[in-house]
């Protein structure tokens, strides 16, 4: 696995609403900037050999980072992958959506509910939003949020940006009625 760069980002909500938010909302992303396995190749029919080949190392790589930069025990979480104009949609999905890849967050998250994820393709620059979900209970609503990512020079066409995403807590001021309330 080639990784050209990682880039972290952490970012504290401090009031919304006018309103202080107690402790800030704070979101964490970890993003690696690689290069597409499978570039050049053409039309690759079988992905699993790059699937085995780099989605456990690229979970291993980011879940601890992540971790670390939220600095607390993650309540939401999601994932990314931004392939480069040179590649397809599918070598992004191939990374983020095996439990090879998965595992290493869910486990570091101690976490139970599949990671929400976004799937693109684009130029270097391009913008992308992670979904976050509650790491144990897809439906708890306050939960439900997303948190806009760009790196100004990636993907180059033949990379990929596989990002996780962290939340501290959920949305900063959420007032919405458990689902519950409509079943």
């Amino acid at each position: 696995m080639n990784v050209r760069k990682i880039v972290t980002v952490v970012d504290e909500v401090l009031t919304e609403g006018g309103r202080p938010v107690e402790p800030a909302a704070r979101v964490a992303v970890v993003a690696a900037v690689i290069e597409n396995p499978w570039s050049g190749q053409g039309f690759v029919e079988d992905l699993a050999p790059g699937i085995d080949a780099h989605a456990s190392d690229l979970g291993a790589l980011l879940a601890p980072r992540v971790m670390e930069a939220l600095g607390a025990a993650p309540e939401a979480f999601g994932k990314a992958a931004v392939v480069g104009l040179d590649g397809e949609i599918e070598h992004g999905s191939a990374l983020i959506h095996t439990l090879k890849f998965g595992d290493h967050f869910r486990t570091a998250a101690s976490a139970t509910t599949l990671l929400p994820a976004v799937e693109k393709r684009g130029p270097a620059g391009v913008l992308f939003d992670i979904p976050l979900k509650h790491v144990t209970d897809a439906t708890i609503r306050s939960h439900h949020q997303s948190f806009e990512v760009r790196l100004p020079d990636a993907p180059h066409p033949g990379e990929i940006v596989i990002a996780l995403a962290a939340a501290a807590q959920g949305r900063p001021q959420q007032r919405l009625a458990a689902l519950s309330t409509e079943q």
